[in-house]
């Protein structure tokens, strides 16, 4: 007996037809943002005016919209043009949403990178007017000032969260809810008032100046932030994982410290983070209580102290004759800060992931 062979005939999935890469939505966004920077590249060469580098992104964005539906209505149908469309125009408020931040980054690097060099994180701005110095005394006072109030804020604003979670019950929880809520609407500067006027009554000293100070009136901002933040993730623990512990005879504060902290110490690293940011940028408290000066100093005890924000202040509001070079100082020691919270930022996330508990199966 013999077989004829049957030719192989291909056979059309009418599922998996007429349909646009998965890679298309990405490829028509990233060449939309590059024919639009391209384009105002051109019309600010032409004009000499400023590159509007949000309008570009905004446009090219607008750009992807229309492609997206006309490509898609063109390969799949009517049906999934709508569909695409609807997504795109959830992704373009996503990033008119991200466009400030964006305009801001740009305008900052693009401003700060020429004085963003060796001399402006070796030296200070002892003696210097004009061109030349850096901001090497006003990077360690905030680093400084910024490290000594952490350290007074965060067992402080920890150690709370867990009275409020673990054993707050009552008229003094309620208050203790109260003004922590109360604080964290106060304004800077009255927290900088607050340390000015306390320090200048305890010391004697109506002048009074010094990088502790100022650590307080940061911390008085710190606080109420890593309350909050710590609450909640200590919240999140389930109730399951602490029952667990109490059957097994371990007491409830080995039990806050082995199951409750390590397992929320992700959420608590992220508040922290976040209260840091709070205050890295805060100007007025330590315009009134820290001061400013030229010179290095070491010491938060004694003598006024530099720090970041109050340096890009004073480049920025008191130029000398040459105004560029106190322009440029300011915008540099802006994009110091920014990288700072970035650095910050990492280090968390990397505590995190580090210190987090591991769910392996």
């Amino acid at each position: 007996m013999t077989t004829t062979a049957t030719p192989s005939v291909d056979i059309a999935n009418a599922l998996t037809t007429g349909r646009l890469p998965r890679w298309t939505p990405w490829v028509l966004l990233g060449g939309s943002w590059v024919v639009l920077l391209v384009v105002f590249g051109f019309v600010q060469g032409a004009t000499g005016g400023e590159y509007n580098i949000a309008a570009a992104i905004f446009l090219g964005t607008i750009l992807f919209d229309i492609l997206l539906f006309v490509v898609t209505y063109l390969v799949e149908g009517a049906r999934q043009a709508r569909d695409r469309l609807v997504t795109s125009l959830v992704v373009t408020a996503f990033i008119i949403a991200l466009l400030p931040l964006v305009s801001l980054l740009f305008t900052v690097l693009v401003n700060g990178l020429p004085r963003f060099d060796i001399d402006f994180f070796s030296q200070s701005m002892r003696n210097v007017v004009g061109e030349g110095g850096g901001a090497l005394h006003a990077i360690v006072g905030t680093l400084l000032i910024t490290g000594t109030a952490t350290l007074i804020s965060v067992p402080i604003g920890l150690l709370t969260a867990i009275y409020l979670v673990e054993y707050g019950r009552g008229p003094l929880a309620r208050a203790i809810t109260f003004f922590v809520d109360v604080m964290t609407g106060i304004p800077s500067i009255v927290a900088g008032l607050f340390a000015f006027a306390f320090f200048a009554l305890i010391l004697d000293d109506p002048g009074i100046r010094f990088g502790f100070g100022g650590a307080i009136a940061l911390s008085l901002l710190m606080i109420p932030v890593v309350v909050r933040s710590s609450e909640e993730m200590l919240k999140l623990v389930p109730n399951e994982l602490r029952e667990a512990s109490y059957a097994l005879g371990v007491p409830k504060w080995l039990t806050i410290v082995k199951i409750v902290i390590p397992t929320s110490i992700a959420g608590i690293t992220t508040g922290v983070t976040l209260a840091i940011s709070r205050v890295i940028g805060e100007t007025a408290p330590l315009l009134i209580i820290a001061g400013f000066t030229a010179s290095m100093n070491y010491d938060v005890f004694r003598d006024q102290m530099m720090a970041l924000p109050v340096f890009v202040y004073s480049q920025y509001s008191s130029p000398g004759v040459e105004v560029q070079p106190y322009l440029d100082r300011a915008w540099a020691g802006a994009l110091t800060l920014i990288v700072i919270v970035m650095v910050l930022n990492l280090v968390a996330r990397l505590i995190a992931r580090i210190f987090s508990p591991k769910l392996g199966r």
